[in-house]
């Protein structure tokens, strides 16, 4: 794969990202070494949501929402 120059990356850039969309890897770089890539991706289609994954894992304390002790809010409190 080719590694496009910064300089013609920058003055193609609109072209280099019609070929990705259409499934090419572009490769950027400087004297032939790559150092970024454009590649294609669906923006259309969203990440699938995994709901529910720590159901049952947590435990939240019934005193949870207490007042917490002198002692150890003063801690919170940098006392």
């Amino acid at each position: 794969m080719d590694v496009i120059s910064m300089h013609q990356a920058k003055s193609s850039l609109s072209q280099l990202v019609a070929r990705a969309e259409q499934g090419e890897t572009i490769l950027i770089g400087a004297y032939g070494k790559a150092q970024a890539k454009i590649v294609p991706t669906n923006f259309e289609s969203k990440p699938k949501k995994k709901i529910g994954i720590l159901a049952g894992k947590l435990h939240i304390p019934e005193d949870f929402d207490e007042p917490l002790e002198d002692d150890v809010l003063a801690e919170f409190e940098g006392k």
